[in-house]
């Protein structure tokens, strides 16, 4: 069983994610560039370490959760000297196609065996293990993580034995994401401008086919303008960039793509860059 986890990168979602890690009672340690993020967590138990290297050392899992696939990279770089021979790196952000061809090629020259494991959920599925977990790469790899996805997933689903495959299907899904978020947005707008209350709209769909929960979560926040963080609009717009990218690189046509980015850009323009998806209302 796999007991020592590193975290490198203690935002939003790496920090929930050590939280889970530390109640389902596994040895956590964290990094982090803004130190400070890291020295609160070890106030809940966890090991803070000053440097990359130093994070690792000891480990059996590293899971690394950071804006992109250069930050991963260049965080993953200053580790290789302490990697241990036997640890799994567990490759949680979203890096897009290109960025985990670029890390899978990293952990090859570092001897490191990886794991591609996006997930699915933000700031609250985080902090309770109830993120989904996508993962792809080498099957003798899975019992050896197992104990670290149980602790911050409510599932797994392993997409392929080929590395990377995870990340291609979590582009498929963070596009489709925006874009429930956006229509309902637009539809939350055109019913409060055509003199409606826009909580109308919400129960209208209520219990249909075409409700689903995060239909109601992110509905209700865009009514009560409650844009607190669980993912900010500048991170969304770095993911619909690497699925156009994806889209273009795969013949897929991306206008719908393009008018959702659209819109979320238009909010981030008007001050939400750090702010909830919910906040891309704004732009309507």
């Amino acid at each position: 069983m796999s007991a020592a986890v590193t975290v490198l990168g203690t935002g939003i979602m790496g920090s929930g994610m050590a939280r889970s890690l530390l109640r389902a009672g596994l040895d956590v340690t964290v990094w982090n560039r803004s130190a400070g993020k890291a020295l609160a967590l070890a106030e809940e138990g966890a090991r803070a370490a000053a440097a990359p290297a130093e994070a690792v050392a000891g480990a059996d899992v590293v899971i690394t959760m950071l804006f992109d696939a250069e930050s991963v990279a260049s965080v993953v770089s200053d580790a290789l000297d302490g990697f241990p021979a036997d640890a799994v790196w567990l490759q949680t952000s979203t890096v897009g196609v290109t960025g985990a061809q670029e890390l899978a090629a990293l952990a090859s020259r570092g001897g490191i065996r990886m794991l591609d494991a996006p997930v699915l959920g933000t700031k609250a599925p985080a902090e309770n293990g109830q993120l989904t977990v996508l993962a792809s790469g080498a099957r003798e790899l899975r019992p050896h993580v197992e104990p670290v996805l149980r602790a911050i997933g409510g599932r797994t689903q392993w997409v392929s034995d080929t590395l990377g495959d995870a990340s291609r299907l979590k582009l498929a899904v963070n596009a489709w994401v925006a874009t429930v978020v956006a229509g309902v947005a637009q539809s939350l707008s055109l019913t409060r401008q055509l003199g409606l209350d826009p909580q109308q709209f919400l129960d209208a769909v209520a219990g249909s086919a075409l409700d689903a929960p995060y239909v109601r979560l992110k509905g209700s926040a865009m009514i009560a303008e409650d844009y607190t963080p669980s993912f900010e609009i500048g991170n969304l717009l770095k993911d619909l960039d690497l699925v156009r990218a994806a889209m273009a690189g795969s013949g897929t046509d991306s206008t719908l793509t393009d008018a959702v980015r659209a819109r979320f850009a238009a909010a981030s323009t008007r001050g939400h860059t750090a702010s909830d998806m919910a906040a891309v209302i704004t732009a309507y």
